[in-house]
């Protein structure tokens, strides 16, 4: 560890990263899908931390072992709905910070107003945690 998390450290820092994500949650999306989000995001972004945790949540819940192990491969299995995979598709491409209007439309027919901003929200959370872990070298425990 290169420093302690920031978010662990600096006054108040922890309180708005859980608010922030609790906001997203109020938004009528599923909890666990939140959760499938966040593990395939945290793939994409190598956050070791946040793959195991989240991870740890999914199995927990008693999400379908083939959701939990095939997320990084979704575009590819059976498992997933339509509107979780334009979801899918929506993180990937805030991940990358470029959405096509095409991964967006896709994911507003599946999705109220609110929802998206909900996922957005999500999604820009769980990229935050990705990067502090990232940088600084956070570790499984």
């Amino acid at each position: 560890m290169r420093i302690t998390n920031p978010i662990m450290s600096v006054p108040g820092a922890m309180k708005a990263l859980l608010d922030l994500s609790a906001a997203a949650g109020s938004t009528g999306l599923d909890g666990d899908y939140v959760e499938l989000i966040c593990l395939r995001v945290s793939i994409m972004n190598g956050c070791g931390t946040c793959i195991d945790y989240h991870t740890k949540l999914l199995r927990q819940a008693n999400v379908a072992d083939e959701k939990v192990y095939a997320v990084a491969g979704w575009r590819d299995v059976p498992y997933y709905t339509d509107a979780e995979k334009a979801g899918f598709a929506l993180a990937e491409q805030i991940t990358r910070v470029h959405v096509s209007d095409d991964v967006w439309d896709e994911a507003a027919k599946h999705y109220t107003e609110e929802q998206l901003a909900g996922l957005v929200i999500a999604i820009g959370a769980i990229n935050l945690w990705n990067r502090m872990n990232v940088a600084t070298g956070q570790k499984v425990a």
